[in-house]
């Protein structure tokens, strides 16, 4: 019922090549909160989660049900990004945190919006 992305190891769909699963925390949400499970965890607890709202301009990427920060996550607003309709985030990676995962939640993050604004 929750909808799911799913994040594969290059152009590969096989589920050798799973990566991640994202899925939204709750059915009915008003903030985009999201549990992501590695490949390998088929348990409920999610390895990490998203909190915050990226419709409220910023979010948190948290180690599983902690508080461990592992990257925060900023839309810039400026001038130009609202004449040009465009997108710019600024993101904060935690020492010792893969830049491509937290990218990767970010481009996840970014999709969820658009299917929330109707846009392709």
């Amino acid at each position: 019922m929750h909808r799911r992305w799913e994040a594969f190891r290059g152009e590969s769909k096989e589920e050798k090549d799973l990566l991640f699963t994202a899925k939204k925390s709750k059915l009915f949400q008003f903030k985009t909160e999201l549990d992501i499970f590695l490949a390998n965890n088929k348990g409920e607890v999610p390895d990490f989660k998203v909190k915050g709202g990226y419709g409220e301009s910023s979010c948190s990427i948290l180690l599983g049900d902690s508080n461990a920060m592992l990257a925060q996550m900023h839309r810039l607003h400026s001038l130009t990004t609202m004449i040009l309709d465009t997108d710019s985030f600024g993101v904060t990676v935690y020492p010792n945190v893969d830049y491509a995962f937290i990218v990767a939640v970010v481009v996840i993050l970014d999709e969820i919006n658009a299917d929330r604004s109707g846009e392709d």
